[in-house]
């Protein structure tokens, strides 16, 4: 039995019935972030144990990370140093930060341009999922894109020794671009949602 108060839904077209389930050929694409995501998991977890063996003198692992992230030195490098382990800690929240990116556009592409999860009440719901739309998702993954190039940044002022002055100086360009960029999406999406706000309000 059918319930009375529950909207009909309207029959659609063919052509927009084709055009409305055109949405799910981004599953695949979503799917391969997926796979992403976990080639990003197995490179963490093998410079993880990279590092722990490093720590008990391995010098293959010690190799291994000082070639991972293009550390140099005059001197040949026997154990693990102040600067190295910084270098690979950096590296480490560098795969963090670019899987939390991951799974903004997986869960929240998802979301917004393909299908509902139907997480209401879910206890491990995101905070951030109840209220996503594309401008919302926008702003959140250049935010996250900021957090990457600070990183990158970092880790290249701490090996600054091993790099030109005219890749430092690009790099410092491009993460005020990257800046810059969030900034001006932010403010065009507080500037189109203000005047829906204020009609709400009246």
């Amino acid at each position: 039995m059918s319930d009375p108060q529950k909207p009909t839904p309207l029959r659609m077209p063919p052509l927009s019935r084709l055009i409305f389930a055109s949405r799910w050929l981004q599953l695949p694409l979503y799917l391969g972030l997926i796979a992403a995501q976990g080639v990003y998991v197995y490179h963490f977890l093998m410079e993880l144990v990279h590092l722990i063996e490093a720590v008990f003198g391995s010098q293959a692992a010690l190799q291994s990370l000082v070639t991972s992230i293009g550390y140099k030195s005059d001197a040949p490098l026997t154990a693990l140093n102040e600067t190295v382990i910084m270098l690979v800690v950096l590296a480490l929240i560098d795969v963090v930060m670019i899987s939390n990116l991951l799974i903004m556009v997986i869960v929240g592409g998802y979301e917004t341009f393909v299908s509902r999860m139907n997480l209401e009440g879910h206890p491990d719901q995101p905070e951030w999922l109840s209220h996503v739309n594309a401008s919302v998702l926008k702003v959140k993954l250049a935010t996250a894109i900021i957090g990457i190039s600070s990183i990158h940044l970092l880790k290249t002022f701490i090996n600054a020794a091993n790099y030109d002055t005219k890749v430092l100086l690009w790099q410092t360009v491009i993460h005020m671009a990257f800046l810059l960029s969030a900034l001006a999406i932010a403010l065009t999406d507080r500037l189109m949602s203000h005047p829906a706000q204020q009609d709400q309000t009246h």
